[in-house]
């Protein structure tokens, strides 16, 4: 009496799913009014600032940074550090430095090239700290860094 009935032809015919697109039912192309921006009432994209995407930085996110050396290997806060390593990208892939025993806190730095950055140690508990960099490609970590009381 009853037929075993496909739970997938159940839910398209709870949801009305109609299978043949409408512009096409219509015999018009399958565009459709209303189905793209013009659905949420929203004005499309019109073109593009050619000078602003040549300006636009490539970061190369295939090249992991790696840190190899911290000059000096200890220092108080407020004295600079100088981070040697490579693949620290350009100045606009290069994304910032972090002392572990800081937190969160910002980090004066400034970008030298892509293998020396120079950043100033903040004002954190002494101590041993891990220093980040953080780049287009990735983030690298030093070697323990001892940060000295004041």
């Amino acid at each position: 009496m009853w037929k075993r009935v496909s739970p997938v032809l159940v839910l398209l015919l709870i949801t009305g799913f109609v299978a043949v697109p409408v512009g096409v039912a219509r015999g018009e192309g399958a565009n459709v009014e209303g189905s793209g921006f013009s659905l949420f009432d929203m004005e499309s994209i019109k073109g593009f600032d050619a000078q602003k995407v040549e300006k636009d930085p490539v970061c190369d996110r295939t090249k992991r940074p790696k840190i190899l050396k911290v000059e000096p290997d200890e220092a108080k806060p407020g004295e600079k550090v100088v981070i040697k390593g490579e693949n620290f990208g350009t100045k606009e892939c290069f994304h910032g430095v972090a002392f572990s025993a800081a937190g969160s806190a910002q980090i004066e730095y400034k970008f030298v090239n892509e293998t020396t950055i120079e950043a100033v140690v903040p004002d954190a508990k002494a101590g041993m700290s891990f220093i980040d960099v953080v780049t287009g490609g990735g983030n690298a970590r030093s070697k323990a860094f001892l940060i000295k009381s004041k």
